[in-house]
């Protein structure tokens, strides 16, 4: 299995690694910085390096659904290093942390809409949460205006862990009413936001809710008879 480098620093945008196997749908590397596909996030693209300089673009990142392995996948047609070749892996970085920035919003959102959540994603654009809000009226300016608040509160992040059995016993923690964490391992990580929000996730965060930046809410709509969906954007890319 990979060294999940980004687990342990999500701001680390390169590292010098090793290539462990090459499959039909991805090669798999000693250590990455790359976060595969999963939780709402998409899986980090960037470029691999080989000893002689060549860049090869990785155009995204998965989990083998079997194996559970890190797959980094290519072009079709793309020359990959043979197995044991050392290389360098670079992440997409401005890509990266437009997901960190979104994903920790979306966080914050869970902790304004006070709902079960019944599914979410995410992208380099945008984030979406679904409630489980059945004749709840849910305001976009009152949203915004908690959001904002939030973030210019600038809280910080830290990652704690806890064991399935103690999870189990707080299930106030789990937002998320579709998916459950892996309550079987003996550690699960749990992202803190400082006064105001506390849930499992594997995913990338920045370390402050400051860095998120301004935010707009660009739709509210139902799906379904109970779901409602709320729709972020970063205000910065408005035209």
């Amino acid at each position: 299995m990979s060294r999940m480098l980004y687990a342990e620093d999500p701001y680390l945008q390169q590292c010098e690694t090793r290539i462990t196997a090459v499959h039909a749908t991805g090669i798999e590397l000693e250590a990455t910085v790359f976060y595969p596909l999963g939780g709402g996030q998409p899986g980090d693209s960037g470029w691999l390096i080989d000893s002689g300089g060549r860049r090869t673009r990785i155009t995204d990142t998965r989990r083998d659904r079997e194996t559970g392995a890190i797959l980094h996948q290519f072009e079709t047609g793309a020359e990959v290093p043979p197995t044991g070749s050392a290389v360098r892996i670079e992440i997409d970085w401005a890509r990266r942390h437009r997901h960190m920035r979104m994903h920790t919003c979306l966080h914050l959102l869970s902790a304004v809409v006070r709902h079960g959540v019944t599914g979410g994603n995410l992208s380099a654009e945008s984030g979406r949460l679904d409630f489980d809000a059945e004749g709840v009226v849910l305001d976009a300016a009152t949203i915004q205006a908690q959001l904002t608040r939030l973030i210019e509160a600038d809280h910080p992040l830290r990652v704690r862990l806890i064991s399935g059995t103690e999870l189990a016993a707080q299930p106030e923690l789990i937002k998320t009413l579709s998916v459950k964490p892996p309550m079987h391992l003996p550690q699960i990580r749990l992202i803190e936001i400082e006064d105001t929000d506390l849930q499992p996730c594997g995913g990338t965060h920045v370390t402050r809710t400051g860095e998120i930046g301004a935010v707009r809410v660009l739709k509210i709509e139902s799906k379904g008879a109970r779901n409602r969906r709320v729709v972020l954007g970063f205000a910065d890319d408005a035209a």
